[in-house]
């Protein structure tokens, strides 16, 4: 039998000590394990140092502003976020030994997969095939020998040291950083250069390991590299290297289209004329179709117009008044059909698309042909996440979100900005795709302004909503110090009332300013307590004269609090003067009969909880957080700052967005597109609206990708559409 041992993460002992008992694995598994995961850090140290560099120059080298911001801010995020992507790397590493022959350890791959971009899919499948191909014997070995300690079987794709688990921990890690396709496509680049290059070493050194202690022994050794086959691997990334790479991308959107005709062919006489079916039809060259869709776009109607445009109908009589002419049937070619039902579907899916408003949807509806004509001139459309036509979509998505009813026939000047970028588009677009460059940049530049305002707003919002949490909460830590104290207690009216009214105040402030462990508000406590005790019977003459000794400070500490406060001077006077009988009836009483009591001062009651008056009482907070909203509740916990939701409350939805999390009293602030407070709810609060379908979350992810990842799924899993 193997030793076992403790799976501890090698990250989370250095970083943040020894986490709770988990499974035992074989003490040789836990040996390879380690041994590797220092040369992975050592990898990812050496991709983050050369990272900087590569992005610096490939800044330089960028022609356009945007791609130089794009860099030089990916620069600034991964100096961010590194240790923590480093981190988050190796205790998915971990994670996926714990799991090891019990669940897959590359399935977060897998779904993070299905969901992103094919492209960036595609690149992680060619990552892995080139390590396969050139180090797949030794990979196996190691398999073999995992399964032989583990008593189970485990293929090279369930090994927690593959190629493509090891992509899907670096994936998973970064998935916060927030950086666009391009640069994620560098980052893969140099992973593969910088971990994945010496990962023969890796299998190696592990199959040395464990063949020494006698697991499978007699397996040959798979072949190591050449120094020299090393040595031209280790050269140094330069951004020409990657750009060349990346430039590929081109290519890559014509392969992904050529994937998809198969899948298009159930589609064909969608959106594209059903002239195909003549078989003496001549097809149209793609120059002469997009002249066709040049003279179709003036007669682009306007969103207010009757919608009796369709594209499939206005081209097949384009066609036949083309083959009346040249006296030939003309028809349009396969490959160009494909890619017109291929952009109708994406437009398909934009119109239908619930988590855009409605007055949005028309206005990008018109956008079909321009879109289609890119489409025809640059596949390359489909593959480059930060193509002009596609991050313009995009932009326009995202900053008209918060439309909502209520303002669909408000022509604000964002609905004015993207109306007028849809028509200069019909108006003069033909074939010369800098015109979207050229929108896009003012379009980004007009929104950095119209943001910055709403911004400022939110952030005002959020300081407010943040404030009037901090005084609740302050508010609540008084009357629990004040119950403590009272309640049950039998008290002159006129020092409860004093204690209520004013004093309260005292500690507010100093609880607001200071804080629960500032000397303010302990002086506040103390003085509260060495009031009560001085209105207590003193019988004893020593008791008296300890009184007597304590009375001065406590009237200055009372004095100089109640300054700080706005009171009733009236009111201060006479509290000072009933307080003054007080101490002299604490030390008299005993000796004075009923009938000389102070009448004032006899009236006394039970003192009962105290709750304090708050202006604007929070009550959106339950007491408890009902069952059967397991599934709402977790979606309300995974809400981001600036996620949006739809409220059906009102006669007409209201769009807003969430922009704080107010921890200490359990809220959850929205506001409008204006920045301004619309609504707010409890975590549980939020959850039962969702399940009544009273809020409704949205999807504010990145239209283009959103669509064509819908679409190609569809595509996949129902042939017929």
């Amino acid at each position: 039998m193997h030793k076992e041992g403790k799976v501890v993460p090698l990250a989370a002992a250095i970083d943040r000590g020894v986490r709770t008992p988990v499974p035992c694995l074989p003490m040789l598994l836990l040996q390879v394990r380690d041994k590797a995961a220092l040369q992975l850090r050592k990898g990812l140290q050496d991709l983050f140092d050369n990272a900087d560099d590569t992005l610096f120059e490939m800044a330089d080298k960028a022609v356009e502003r945007f791609d130089q911001n794009l860099y030089f801010e990916a620069m600034r995020d991964l100096r961010l976020k590194r240790k923590s992507i480093e981190r988050g790397f190796l205790d998915i590493y971990h994670e996926a030994f714990v799991r090891i022959g019990r669940v897959d350890p590359i399935g977060q791959l897998d779904s993070a997969r299905s969901k992103a971009q094919p492209e960036r899919a595609a690149a992680v499948d060619g990552m892995v095939a080139r390590v396969l191909s050139r180090d797949g014997i030794a990979l196996g070995q190691l398999s073999s020998r995992f399964q032989a300690l583990l008593d189970h079987a485990l293929d090279d794709v369930h090994n927690p040291l593959a190629p493509g688990a090891l992509c899907g921990y670096f994936l998973d890690a970064g998935r916060s950083l927030g950086v666009g396709f391009r640069v994620k496509l560098i980052l893969l680049k140099l992973f593969e250069r910088y971990v994945l290059r010496d990962i023969d070493v890796l299998y190696g050194e592990a199959n040395q390991l464990l063949a020494a202690a006698g697991v499978l022994p007699e397996l040959q050794p798979a072949p190591r590299r050449r120094a020299q086959d090393r040595q031209r691997e280790h050269r140094r990334v330069s951004a020409t290297v990657i750009l060349e790479e990346v430039a590929g991308q081109n290519a890559a959107g014509q392969a992904f289209f050529d994937s998809l005709q198969g899948l298009l062919a159930p589609v064909r006489g969608r959106f594209a004329p059903r002239l195909q079916a003549v078989a003496a039809a001549h097809p149209i060259s793609t120059a002469d179709l997009l002249r066709l869709l040049s003279h179709l776009q003036q007669y682009v109607p306007a969103t207010h117009e009757p919608e009796d445009f369709v594209l499939g109908q206005q081209l097949e009589q384009l066609l036949l008044r083309v083959s009346v002419r040249s006296g030939t049937r003309r028809r349009i070619a396969t490959a160009d059909e494909d890619l017109i039902n291929l952009v109708g579907l994406l437009f398909d899916f934009i119109q239908t698309d619930d988590n855009l408003p409605f007055s949005l949807r028309a206005l990008l509806g018109r956008l079909h042909i321009p879109l289609l004509k890119v489409a025809l001139l640059d596949k390359g459309l489909f593959s480059r996440a930060n193509h002009p036509v596609r991050r313009l979509l995009n932009e326009m998505a995202a900053a008209s979100i918060g439309w909502d009813a209520n303002t669909e026939g408000v022509r604000d000047s964002l609905h004015l900005r993207v109306e007028r970028t849809v028509q200069r588009l019909l108006n003069d677009f033909t074939d010369d795709p800098r015109l979207f460059t050229e929108l896009l940049e003012e379009f980004v530049a007009f929104n950095q302004d119209e943001r910055r305002r709403n911004e400022l707003l939110e952030q005002r919002t959020r300081d407010a909503e943040e404030g009037r949490a901090r005084t609740m909460q302050a508010r609540q830590q008084v009357q629990q110090a004040l119950n403590q104290r009272l309640r049950g207690r039998v008290l002159p009216q006129v020092v409860v009332q004093m204690l209520v009214q004013s004093w309260s105040q005292v500690m507010l402030l100093a609880w607001l300013k200071q804080g629960e462990q500032s000397p303010a508000w302990r002086n506040a406590l103390a003085t509260l307590d060495q009031l009560l005790a001085s209105i207590e019977p003193h019988r004893e003459p020593q008791a008296c004269q300890r009184l007597l000794q304590q009375v001065p400070g406590l009237l200055k500490a009372l004095r100089d609090g109640l300054a700080g406060v706005v009171q009733d001077s009236a009111a201060t006077r006479e509290f000072f003067l009933a307080l003054e009988r007080l101490h002299l009836r604490a030390c008299t009483e005993a000796e004075l009969p009923a009938h000389e009591v102070d009448q004032a001062l006899a009236e006394v009651l039970v003192a009962e909880d105290i709750v304090l008056v708050i202006a604007e009482e929070l009550g959106c907070v339950p007491l408890h957080k009902p069952d059967g909203l397991a599934v709402q509740l977790r979606q309300v916990q995974l809400l981001r700052i600036g996620n949006w939701v739809e409220v059906f409350e009102d006669e007409e939805p209201l769009r807003c967005k969430l922009v704080a999390r107010i921890d200490s009293s359990d809220r959850l602030v929205f506001a409008s597109r204006t920045g301004m407070k619309a609504r707010e709810w409890s975590t549980a609060g939020l959850a039962q609206a969702l399940r009544h379908g009273e809020v409704r979350l949205l999807d504010d992810g990145q239209l283009f990708e959103r669509a064509l990842e819908t679409v190609v799924e569809r595509l996949r899993q129902q042939p017929a559409y």
